[in-house]
């Protein structure tokens, strides 16, 4: 299984050098501390520090919650005294005073609930155990990172003073050490040392000056604090600065190169520049033009919007009355249809009365008209009588008897 370095966890060949022993070099140191003891590694990481510590330990649990990180340790690092188990340093899942010495570098700072670790380890650990635990200094801390920022996957970092009190509260007993990059000047045989001697100049150092800090801590009483020095093999410094020199020399003349090519580069930039920027001024005044219309356009379609709105007000209001009217002529209507109705019914009743009663009349006309013509019939006769009359009473008026006798003053008078 590959693993990748994300700045949270240092993973073997993918760190700078610097980086590597800053971190190796504490398990060299808690190393010293676990012969032939039961040791657990909280936040063992990749593994790299369980497998130093488990060259002296008896045994050497290590513990993480990354189940990337204990898969890739359990792959790279493997002995009959050594194992890797998932777990929290904060709820580590073991059973009281189970080791002899509990190692957590580079943990505490990571966490949210920090103080739950050390009373975690004091629960687990036997009698006469230690804790070895580091931390970085903020204040060192704080102004190496000031152009990159805080770490992001730091929740809690110390002061000297505040990481002393925090163990303190915990173990009676606390043995502060300060780690950090310091040159020196190494005489070491070709053929191979026997041992060492290391002759340190001043007695004390600088807390607030120390890049990280490490403690152990105890429940029982601890006797001596020697000073540890870790040598690693890439400890010519003198030789690394001036491959680092070179190498700086060769980028320097590879970034001067580049310089002058960005420089020509630049210069055709900044004509397409100047030439960008007339476009664009000409574009920002075509533009202001635009608005200007734009505005206007907008300006008439708000005064015609509410021209629109006041006619579609008002003929909804139209369509409101003319839906009543409607509504009221229909109503009128109905009306007028029963009242149609109603009378429909008396004028069929009185037409039929009529009828009934011209019928009468026609029969009455008929008798009538019969009765005239027997009176005009009887008329005529009567006329004709009198016309018959008429003519005798003519012809006696001119009988010459008749006239006799009115002469004589005898007869009938006519």
């Amino acid at each position: 299984m590959s693993a990748e370095f994300t700045g949270e966890r240092v993973i073997p060949g993918l760190v700078d050098v610097d980086l590597w022993n800053e971190h190796f070099s504490r398990y060299t140191f808690a190393a010293r501390l676990a012969r032939r003891k039961r040791v657990l590694h909280v936040g063992c990481g990749a593994g790299y520090g369980t497998n130093e510590l488990a060259l002296t330990a008896r045994d050497a649990i290590g513990v993480d919650v990354g189940a990337d990180a204990i898969a890739y340790a359990r792959e790279h690092y493997v002995r009959d005294n050594l194992r890797y188990e998932l777990g929290s340093a904060t709820e580590l899942p073991f059973a009281d005073a189970t080791f002899d010495l509990v190692v957590a570098f580079e943990v505490i700072e990571h966490l949210e609930e920090w103080s739950k670790l050390l009373t975690e380890a004091r629960r687990v650990l036997a009698p006469g155990g230690q804790l070895v635990v580091s931390t970085p200094n903020k204040l060192y801390y704080a102004e190496s990172r000031e152009q990159s920022g805080p770490n992001p996957f730091h929740t809690h970092e110390f002061e000297i003073e505040e990481f002393r009190a925090a163990l303190a509260e915990v173990f009676p007993h606390v043995s502060m050490f300060l780690e950090n990059h310091a040159e020196s000047i190494v005489f070491q045989p070709e053929s191979g040392a026997s041992g060492a001697e290391v002759r340190l100049e001043g007695r004390t150092g600088n807390a607030n000056e120390s890049h990280f800090f490490l403690a152990v801590c105890a429940n029982e009483l601890q006797t001596g604090a020697p000073a540890y020095l870790f040598v690693p093999s890439s400890a010519n410094v003198l030789r690394e600065r001036e491959r680092h020199i070179q190498r700086l020399a060769t980028e320097l003349t590879t970034k001067d190169q580049w310089l002058q090519t960005e420089q020509t580069k630049h210069q055709e930039l900044l004509r397409v520049h100047d030439q960008t920027v007339a476009e664009l001024q000409a574009a920002n005044n075509w533009a202001q033009t635009t608005n200007q219309s734009l505005r206007t356009s907008q300006e008439r379609v708000a005064e015609l919007q509410d021209e629109i709105t006041k006619q579609q007000n008002a003929a909804a209001e139209a369509v409101a009355g003319y839906e009543a009217e409607l509504k009221r002529l229909e109503m009128e209507k109905a009306e007028v249809v029963t009242w149609a109705e109603a009378k429909s019914l008396e004028w069929d009743a009185a037409l039929e009365s009529a009828n009934q009663e011209l019928q009468r009349c026609l029969e009455k006309l008929h008798e009538s008209e019969a009765l005239v013509e027997e009176r005009t019939l009887w008329a005529q006769g009567l006329d004709r009588e009198i016309e018959a009359l008429r003519e005798q009473i003519a012809t006696v008026r001119h009988s010459k008897w008749i006239r006799l006798g009115q002469r004589l003053g005898v007869g009938p008078t006519v």
